[in-house]
């Protein structure tokens, strides 16, 4: 028998106004609502409420990866330093890592993801072909140093977090495990009530062929994803392509330089000049594990240093400095051009094609230079879209100008290959009686991410609004004041428990109705069942939470339709 929630005796503590501190929708809800609690920035802990809610969100995901062929296990959260040396993480995490060191002077770390502890369980446990291919999972807290949390449960230091692995011989069976997540994700997402994009992704520092995201859109989202209005194109702002086509550069005349002093920025010199800043050749310095290297765009657009990092990863991007400049004839602040550079490496967005000519600077003080034709007066080593997407901007696929909007990342799935299994040299005995190298997917979905997710997505002005599947009660009983209406609450909630449905009552003394109705609100469970006024008559209110939808029943019809609901 499902037991009856009484709030008389649940600990829970509602709000009437929003954290101080609290700026996103799901933080200030689930705070008021009693479904969490702040210990310390980035760090928060699961009220009674919130614990149900997490935990309806865990059963879902572990039915779903049950139905794949998961096998479930529990990784240690303190893990030690050297398994994140031998796959060069622990360089590229960084300041994102908490450190420790134990009694003994030994090097650990709080787990961000454990694709290294995943790879080296199985080369411990298979050695044979024949023992693939196998998916493990765990749901489990993990940490990363953010610098600053922020938006309650949906950005923070500790967090759940479920992540797969599936390991195969094949290229071939990665695919087919990479397809069954995917399907996999696809119907969890449905089943919490997600409303979620699947978009093209770049792998960055995690390797391999292919990834995909999956976003929640959200105003308070931090990621930026594309969608095309008139083709089924998505993708993260930093998987979005551009291709350009080369450009005769017959017409253009030999290079001249120009006059224009006082113009160290782009804006300054397309107002010297009297031109469109898009005639301009704007050359970023950077710094690539401590190389100087030059990136050309457009001038009327900005680098994205997080997608460019993307692309170089795991190499270290970082601006470079005025200390830079010194004993570099050839780098001339605020005058660089392309042509000239000595010992640099030029990347290039692919808008700078061979044949295009630009404004740029001359490589000397005041001094800028006109009809610099890529391909002719200088090379570009590589081309990387490079540029921060903008509204407008041609969908890669049909040319219709792109929409930007705001997600939550609730979900991301990897093609990993064998990075990680060159790294601990991860091979089983194959059928020819031969080593075969291992490869590997990574798929993650952010639980309590999730939670945030919902919330951001089905609140409204009353409050929260959880879809059933993974509201902490099926229906939110709610005494009118009188004994009379406490009696028959708890008579409806107990009939209600023992047909299988999960009850939450109000049945709190002392507390006015007006109270009880807008904690029941704010609280957001999908119906509301109200003994009030008729209730000497054996007649409830039922409530849908969600549409605002009364009716009046007798006993019977309330429990009949609630218990059909479930």
């Amino acid at each position: 028998m499902v037991q009856v929630q009484r709030m008389s005796r649940l600990m829970i503590k509602t709000l009437r106004d929003d954290p101080a501190d609290a700026e996103t929708l799901n933080h200030k809800l689930l705070v008021r609502a009693g479904y969490v609690r702040r210990t310390a920035a980035g760090i928060w802990t699961w009220l009674p409420l919130g614990k149900k809610v997490l935990e309806n969100i865990t059963r879902v995901v572990r039915e779903e990866m049950d139905a794949i062929g998961g096998q479930e296990v529990l990784l240690p959260a303190l893990l030690p330093k050297e398994s994140y040396d031998a796959s060069g993480r622990y360089h590229e995490y960084g300041d994102l890592l908490f450190k420790l060191k134990d009694r003994k002077g030994a090097e650990y770390l709080l787990g961000p993801t454990h694709e290294e502890i995943f790879t080296q369980v199985v080369k411990d446990q298979i050695t044979s072909y024949k023992d693939l291919p196998v998916i493990l999972y765990q749901i489990q807290t993990k940490y990363r140093d953010e610098a600053r949390p922020r938006a309650g449960v949906l950005r923070g230091r500790e967090f759940q977090m479920k992540d797969s692995y599936s390991f195969d011989t094949t290229d071939e069976g990665l695919v087919e495990a990479y397809q069954l997540h995917r399907a996999a994700y696809i119907r969890i997402f449905e089943r919490l009530g997600l409303d979620h994009r699947i978009v093209s992704a770049v792998s960055g520092a995690m390797g391999g062929s292919a990834s995909e995201e999956f976003l929640a859109p959200a105003p308070a989202g931090e990621d930026t994803f594309v969608d095309c209005p008139a083709c089924d194109y998505a993708a993260n702002t930093e998987a979005v392509t551009f291709k350009a086509a080369p450009v005769d550069a017959s017409a253009h005349g030999p290079v001249e330089e120009l006059d224009t002093p006082d113009t160290p920025t782009i804006e300054t010199l397309a107002a010297h000049l009297g031109v469109p800043a898009s005639a301009t050749l704007k050359n970023l310095l950077v710094k690539v594990d401590g190389e100087i290297v030059a990136v050309g765009v457009p001038g009327d657009r900005e680098v994205d240093l997080g997608k460019l990092g993307e692309h170089l990863a795991p190499a270290v991007v970082e601006l470079v400095t005025a200390e830079d400049f010194e004993g570099r004839a050839d780098l001339v602040r605020g005058y660089v051009g392309p042509q000239g550079l000595e010992k640099v490496r030029y990347i290039a967005d692919p808008r700078i094609a061979a044949g295009t000519a630009w404004i740029t600077g001359a490589n000397k003080p005041g001094t800028h230079a006109k009809n610099v034709v890529a391909g002719r007066d200088f090379e570009v080593d590589d081309y990387l879209d490079v540029v921060v997407v903008e509204a407008g901007d041609p969908c890669p696929k049909c040319g219709t100008g792109l929409q930007l909007d705001r997600a939550i990342e609730i979900g991301h799935i990897f093609q990993l290959g064998r990075k990680f299994a060159d790294a601990f040299q991860l091979d089983v005995l194959g059928q020819n009686g031969k080593p075969v190298r291992v490869t590997m997917g990574s798929y993650g979905i952010g639980v309590s991410r999730a939670v945030a997710a919902l919330a951001e997505q089905t609140a409204d002005e009353q409050g929260l609004c959880w879809p059933r599947e993974i509201a902490p009660a099926d229906v939110h009983v709610v005494a009118a004041g009188k004994a009379l209406q406490t009696e028959l609450a708890l008579d409806v909630s107990e009939k209600l428990a023992a047909a299988g449905v999960r009850v939450m009552v109000d049945d709190r003394a002392g507390v006015s109705p007006g109270v009880k109705f807008t904690d029941a609100e704010l609280i957001g469970v999908p119906k509301i069942l109200v003994a009030g006024r008729r209730s000497a008559e054996g007649v409830l209110e039922l409530k849908d939470r969600r549409t605002g939808e009364r009716e009046e029943l007798t006993v019977d019809e309330a429990i009949a339709r609630l218990v059909a609901q479930g």
